[in-house]
């Protein structure tokens, strides 16, 4: 019947009982009259009989929607994830009953998938939290809500000091062809992809240092000649070294034996350093440990006791492998000197979770700095081009970088810059 119609249950049953009681209280009034009443008492029976049907029909709206109610409430709670807030039913059978177990049954079921996907989120984030690449996440404002540890290495910052920072802010620029990275000098590609996490929109940036890739490249490829010519040059040199050591043995002139020596010895020089260079892009086995700047000092102090080094050292310690640093300073320290440099200084500072290491000379530096760690390169005329190629394998394999720069105009000389992990990376 249209008279029921209304948009909603309450209305609905408002007008439905409303209808029927004044159906009700018609046929009460014409049976009193029928009985003879008197009109003040029939006016006061059916205000008397009124009251009570309306409060009999307020008591069944609100029983009816109670349930509803509740379940609105429980429904409310899940939609902010609170999965502990149950509603109970009024009625302890039928569908009302059966319509709140679906609901808590739901809500168990949601508490159960969120749990899954929380567990799954965290092993995500300590995954990507391990990972040496930049990694960043804006909110759906373009807001940084989460960085791994390497977003210090990429802005020398650990990422909690730039937390709700814009890309902007950041140094990131937008364009047509996707985000870069315009004001670091090191090339950096930025991969971009969306996720979703608690019904927000998020945006996914991945650093990829392309220097460090071409760099990769080049090496892999100097290997792979190095390895077909080392193969080649071995399988050459043994049988000649061999005839020059046995032709030497039986033969009786001293000049004929002067030559052969000399054979002899340019062949295992030759192996030799091919054996060198083959080790450019292995992978070492480091034992990084806690080093005592002032042990460290002494020894090199012991090594170079002819020249004059200056040390500052803030920290007492840093963190590497002792042998192999310590090659790498020798070979820096022995480059400075033979490029006529009359003292080195040596500084030690600890700066974005990581100790920056600076050694200064007052050389005659470098013409040209692009090509310093090009294996083969040299501008030593007895050079081999395998001492900075080989530093820049041990500080890397140790997490770190190198980076070599020609002092401003009016000082001489080179700066060497070494970045290393201020902890163990066993330790992280």
């Amino acid at each position: 019947m249209s008279i029921f119609k209304s948009n909603s249950l309450s209305a609905y049953i408002f007008s439905f009982l409303g209808f029927f009681a004044c159906l009700f209280l018609l046929c009460v009034f014409w049976i009193l009259i029928a009985a003879d009443w008197q009109a003040w008492n029939i006016g006061l029976s059916l205000v008397v009989l009124s009251l009570f049907l309306l409060v009999a029909i307020m008591r069944f709206k609100h029983k009816v929607l109670a349930s509803f109610d509740r379940a609105l409430l429980h429904i409310e709670a899940v939609k902010v994830e609170d999965y502990n807030q149950y509603a109970k039913s009024e009625f302890k059978e039928g569908v009302t009953a059966n319509f709140h177990n679906e609901l808590t049954i739901l809500s168990e079921k949601m508490q159960t998938h969120k749990s899954q996907y929380d567990q799954h989120a965290l092993l995500l984030y300590q995954l990507i939290d391990q990972l040496d690449t930049p990694m960043l996440v804006f909110n759906q404002k373009q807001k940084l809500s989460y960085a791994n540890a390497a977003f210090s290495t990429l802005f020398g910052q650990p990422w909690q000091m730039y937390r709700l920072a814009s890309p902007r802010l950041l140094g990131l620029v937008y364009t047509d062809k996707g985000w870069s990275l315009p004001s670091k000098e090191q090339q950096w590609h930025v991969s971009q992809s969306e996720f979703i996490d608690s019904g927000e929109r998020h945006q996914l940036l991945v650093f990829t240092n392309i220097d460090s890739a071409i760099r990769a490249s080049q090496l892999n490829a100097w290997q792979q000649i190095i390895r077909v010519m080392g193969y080649e040059i071995r399988n050459s040199l043994t049988p000649v070294s061999s005839l020059a050591e046995s032709l030497g043995s039986k033969s009786d002139s001293p000049r004929d034996k002067q030559a052969l020596a000399v054979i002899s010895e340019r062949c295992h020089h030759l192996q030799d350093f091919v054996n060198r260079y083959s080790s450019l892009s292995q992978t070492l086995n480091l034992d990084i440990q806690a080093i005592n700047v002032a042990t460290f000092v002494e020894r090199l102090e012991g090594l170079f006791s002819q020249n004059k080094l200056i040390f500052v050292s803030k920290p007492q310690n840093f963190w590497a492998d002792p042998t192999f640093i310590e090659q790498v300073f020798i070979n820096l320290l022995k480059n400075a000197f033979e490029a006529q440099a009359s003292q080195v200084k040596i500084e030690i500072t600890e700066k974005a979770q990581q100790s920056l290491i600076k050694i200064i000379d007052d050389g005659h530096g470098f013409a040209n700095t692009d090509n310093l760690f090009v294996p083969l390169f040299t501008t030593k005329q007895q050079g081999q081009g395998i001492g900075l190629t080989f530093c820049r394998n041990i500080i890397e394999q140790h997490g770190g970088s190198i980076e070599i720069k020609n002092n401003s105009k009016s000082v001489k000389g080179v700066t060497v810059f070494i970045m290393l992990p201020l902890t163990s990376p066993l330790s992280s």
